[in-house]
């Protein structure tokens, strides 16, 4: 079997090196980039297992590339490297779609371990739900999962940010039904914790925001249990 690929966006370049060659001798195939916008041609030429990228870099920083590696791979893993150990740069970096965070100066061993620990992580089974339908009515909505387009009876229809359009396309297949919060975690986000649970909670409040024009369209909050989408007659 060939060996996972892994993007390092790193503008140190003996910290990015060191990096490089320890993943490289765990049997990883390892490419570097030295800035975001090197990083970002590098990822659209290949695919890559996954992302490993540092936060305070020249001409586009990390939260920036994530940003844009997520419209082009809504489920390839991302790992932060910052400096800073700040609680607001790492709910952003988990609301742009992180699998993790590291702070500098860190043990590399830790870094192998959560990137074994990603590359290794299996889905349950039962978040298997998807089906090939991608076009769906919801009240006076219409939902195109695939294009990610909402639109509202014959209004122009507005684009969903991928984890957006994920979410709602769960909440649309389980419509009437309890959509529990562990499988939209373990199915978006990949993990289940504080900060990939708080994540999800923003993304439940900007779906609410979207369709609260057709009033018997509701998100309804199953304490302690998850989400259900109901339309009432």
């Amino acid at each position: 079997m060939a060996n996972k690929k892994i993007l390092i966006v790193e503008d140190d370049p003996n910290f990015g090196s060191i990096l490089r060659d320890y993943l490289s001798l765990n049997d990883y195939d390892v490419t570097l980039a030295k800035n975001g916008i090197e990083g970002f041609e590098k990822f659209k030429k290949e695919d890559f297992d996954l992302c490993i990228l540092d936060v305070m870099m020249p001409y586009k920083d990390g939260f920036t590339l994530a940003k844009e590696i997520r419209e082009k791979s809504e489920t390839v893993p991302i790992i932060f490297l910052t400096a800073k150990s700040l609680k607001e740069d790492m709910l952003r970096g988990f609301k742009l779609g992180a699998d993790d965070y590291l702070t500098k100066p860190f043990d590399s061993d830790v870094l192998l371990a959560k990137v074994k620990a990603i590359l290794n992580r299996r889905l349950p089974k039962s978040v298997a739900i998807d089906s090939e339908e991608h076009l769906f009515t919801i009240g006076a909505f219409h939902f195109n999962s695939k294009l990610r387009f909402l639109s509202y009876q014959e209004e122009e229809p507005m684009k969903l940010s991928p984890k957006e359009n994920q979410l709602l396309r769960l909440l649309v297949l389980h419509l009437d039904d309890l959509l529990p919060r562990d499988i939209a975690l373990n199915k978006i986000w990949r993990d289940d914790n504080y900060f990939t649970s708080r994540s999800m909670d923003v993304y439940i409040a900007k779906l609410r925001k979207y369709l609260r024009q057709d009033p018997k369209v509701e998100i309804l909050n199953i304490h302690g249990e998850g989400f259900r989408l109901v339309v009432s007659n």
